[in-house]
């Protein structure tokens, strides 16, 4: 059986592939950190949801993917969890 590691290793001998997946990384960063922010805090989705005022499915939907998120929503976020939303772009 293969490995995530490994299926990741040959996807990316695909050109195509490397085009869409690095399309969509930037979003797959902001929604890595979201979670890592969460649990770096021992924090439900549900907690969030009642420190932020939003619904526990809105949480899902950014975290799975299904929702993008804007800056306002995303420092909103940011302060329910005690942190500070921080901007960086950085050379390709």
């Amino acid at each position: 059986m293969k490995s995530l590691d490994n299926v990741k290793k040959e996807l990316m001998k695909n050109p195509e592939f490397v085009k869409e997946y690095e399309a969509i990384q930037p979003e797959m960063d902001i929604i890595r950190a979201i979670i890592d922010a969460r649990i770096s805090q021992n924090m439900t989705q549900k907690e969030l949801a009642e420190k932020t005022g939003m619904n526990q499915a809105d949480i899902s939907k950014l975290e799975n993917g299904t929702r993008n998120p804007s800056i306002k929503l995303l420092k909103k976020l940011a302060d329910g969890m005690g942190m500070v939303l921080r901007i960086q772009f950085v050379p390709k």
